[in-house]
């Protein structure tokens, strides 16, 4: 919907750049700068821990013993998030609130899972980041604020019946049906709100708000600094839990859920509210500008080498392939 019409001006940068693949220089600390095929656990890494959850990566057939172990030894405590070590879109997440849910997700999914601690701060968001190597400050581009799904309670309706007469909350009944925690048949409270979903992802009912009046220089210096400490990473979005916009806007209290690289959005555009369809085109196309501009600084300043386009589109069927199998898993 938005890419298509933008494929002229991707083949100007690659003409311009002299080569297909530039892109892959934009991030020399993360696998192929962050083209889906990166280990999510591995880039995690990156982050400093004070700014990380608490994670340990279970491959697969591991012995639930061991799981078990691994996790008490991390101090992980449940309710968890589970999720595919390699994935997009929130596909396979959940939260998960016993050892025994654990290992029944583990034995249906059989492939590399995080295993990660459930960051309970009411917030959360994504802020898009970019940064040439030879300058010292970068620029935050694009502030996605998530509103979870949920109902409001009138005190005469149960959740079943609120989820059915709102008209975003019925769109995902199916998923709604799926959480443990909820008992449709409970009637909440007049004005009570309860949220149907804990993962920030829109296949997951979240709605994505254009936050980007928010972007201010107090932001801007936190970030830079949080950029500073993420070693060879210059381009794309972290996925925030933060309490308050204050904290988050001062680096307190914050936790770094992942680190999406040269194929992250920059997601306010999904906000049809306030951003337009023009608008949305525009905003992909500044931001693959910024994606050449770093690339190209990247392989001249770091030395940063291009990948090779054969082995970067090797890398794009195996994914294709692999994604093939994790749909067939849910």
């Amino acid at each position: 919907m938005f890419y298509i019409p933008n494929l002229p001006y991707a083949f100007y940068l690659a003409l311009k750049a002299k080569h297909v693949t530039f892109f892959t220089a934009a991030n020399p600390g993360i696998k192929s700068a962050g083209n889906g095929t990166e280990s999510k656990f591995e880039t995690l890494q990156l982050i400093p821990k004070k700014y990380r959850p608490k994670s340990v990566l279970i491959q697969p057939k591991t012995a639930f013993e061991i799981v078990a172990k691994t996790i008490e030894k991390a101090d992980i405590h449940y309710p968890i998030i589970a999720k595919p070590d390699i994935g997009f879109r929130g596909l396979l997440v959940q939260k998960l609130a016993t050892p025994n849910e654990l290992k029944a997700y583990l034995k249906k999914h059989p492939i590399a899972i995080i295993v990660q601690e459930f960051v309970s701060y009411e917030n959360e968001c994504g802020i898009f980041y970019t940064r040439q190597a030879n300058q010292e400050k970068g620029i935050i581009t694009s502030i996605t604020l998530k509103k979870f799904l949920t109902v409001q309670g009138d005190g005469v309706s149960s959740i079943k019946e609120l989820v059915q007469s709102d008209e975003r909350a019925r769109l995902y009944k199916d998923l709604i049906a799926e959480n443990k925690e909820i008992n449709l048949n409970s009637i909440p409270k007049k004005e009570a709100i309860i949220r149907l979903s804990v993962i920030g992802n829109h296949s997951k009912g979240t709605q994505f708000i254009n936050g980007n009046k928010l972007i201010s220089e107090k932001l801007q210096s936190t970030f830079d600094s949080i950029n500073n400490t993420i070693k060879g990473w210059y381009y794309g979005r972290l996925d925030i839990k933060y309490h308050t916009f204050q904290e988050l806007e001062a680096g307190e209290k914050i936790k770094i859920l992942e680190i999406n690289g040269i194929i992250a959005e920059p997601t306010h555009i999904y906000d049809s509210h306030n951003s337009s369809y023009f608008e949305a085109l525009k905003a992909i196309r500044s931001h693959w500008r910024s994606l050449y501009n770093v690339s190209i600084t990247n392989h001249k300043v770091l030395q940063t080498p291009y990948k090779n386009p054969l082995e970067f589109t090797k890398e794009l069927l195996e994914l294709k392939k692999y994604l093939s199998i994790l749909k067939k898993l849910i």
